[in-house]
C-alpha cells in the first residue's frame, strides 16, 4: 500500500499538508496576548524549523495580536512559506466572537492584516464566517478590491454550506475552505467532498478531536499497533480521508508540535480506516 501524498498545491504555492494553527498562542478564550510570549515565539519558529510551511492565523486571535506575534517571530518569511489570515469577526471579550460582514469592517481588517504581517501581499485571505446580516456581495466587494490591487494573492471561506461556496464562487474564485472537522465531529463529509471535487483545499479546524467514547477503543487499538498516541491517528485518519485536506493542530508545546508533524509517517490500512470511519 502506498503512503500518502504530504504535499498540496494552493494555486502556485505547494505546501506540506502538516500545517500550523496559532489560535492557542493567545490569552484565555483567544482574547488578549499569550502568557508566555517568548515561548510561543519559539514554537512558530520550531514549527518552520521542522519543514511547516503553512501557517494560519486571523485578526480576531487576541484580537490583532495573534499576527503580530507570528511576524515578529517569523518575519522575514522563509521562501515558499504561505502565510493565511482571516477577517470578519469582532472581538468584544473572551470567547465572544461577533461576525461582522460590513465593507468598512473587512477593508480595515485586510489593511492592518497586511501591516501587522509586514507584507505587501496576503497569501491566503480567508473570510472568518458569512455574516448574515450582510449581502455577501457587499462583504466581498473590498476582497475582490484587495485580489485586483495585488493585497490579496488567494481568497478561502471558513464554516460554509455547499450552498453558501457556489454563491460566492459567483463573485470571485476560492482555493480553500476551513470548517470544523475530525474524527468525532462529521457534519461537514458533503463539503470535504464537494472540496475535493472542486479542487479546493480544505481545511479542519480542530483536527485533534479524536471523538465519541465509542471511539476510543478501537483508537488506541491502532494506536498501539502503530506505536502512536491517539492524536496522531486522529491526524493520520484526516490525512488519509481526502487527499485535499491540510491539517493546522495548533499547541503551546514544542514536544506535542513534533509530535503531530509526526503523523505524517504513518499510514493507516485501509482496514484502520474503515474501522474508525464507521462510527
Amino acid at each position: 500500500m502506498g503512503s500518502i501524498k504530504l504535499t498540496y498545491k494552493i494555486g502556485d504555492i505547494e505546501i506540506n499538508r502538516l500545517g500550523y494553527g496559532t489560535m492557542q498562542l493567545t490569552g484565555k478564550g483567544v482574547f488578549g496576548e499569550v502568557e508566555d510570549r517568548e515561548n510561543a515565539k519559539k514554537v512558530l519558529q520550531a514549527a518552520v524549523a521542522a519543514g511547516v510551511n503553512f501557517i494560519d492565523t486571523a485578526e480576531a486571535y487576541g484580537p490583532k495580536l495573534n499576527e503580530s506575534l507570528l511576524s515578529e517571530a517569523l518575519y522575514p518569511y522563509k521562501d515558499g512559506a504561505l502565510i493565511a489570515t482571516k477577517g470578519g469577526f469582532n472581538r468584544p471579550g473572551p470567547d465572544l466572537w461577533v461576525p461582522n460582514g460590513t465593507p468598512e469592517h473587512i477593508k480595515e481588517n485586510i489593511e492592518s492584516s497586511l501591516k501587522r504581517l509586514k507584507v505587501n501581499t496576503i497569501d491566503l485571505w480567508q473570510l472568518h464566517r458569512i455574516d448574515p446580516n450582510v449581502n455577501v456581495e457587499e462583504t466581498l466587494a473590498p476582497v475582490v478590491e484587495a485580489v485586483k490591487d495585488g493585497k490579496i494573492r488567494y481568497v478561502g471561506l471558513s464554516e460554509v454550506t455547499i450552498e453558501q461556496i457556489k454563491q460566492v464562487q459567483k463573485i470571485l474564485p476560492i482555493v480553500s475552505v476551513q470548517n470544523m472537522y475530525n474524527l468525532g465531529d462529521r457534519q461537514w463529509e458533503d463539503v470535504v467532498d464537494f472540496t475535493a471535487e472542486q479542487g479546493l483545499a480544505f481545511i479542519p479546524w480542530f483536527p485533534l478531536a479524536s471523538g465519541p467514547a465509542k471511539l476510543e477503543g478501537k483508537i488506541k487499538a491502532i494506536a498501539e499497533k502503530h506505536n502512536a498516541t491517539t492524536a496522531q491517528i486522529a491526524l493520520a485518519w484526516l490525512l488519509k480521508r481526502s487527499e485535499n485536506i491540510l491539517l493546522i493542530p495548533g499547541t503551546k508545546f514544542i514536544a506535542h508540535l513534533q509530535e503531530n508533524l509526526l503523523a505524517g509517517s504513518i499510514t493507516l490500512s485501509d482496514e484502520e480506516f474503515e474501522t474508525l470511519s464507521n462510527q
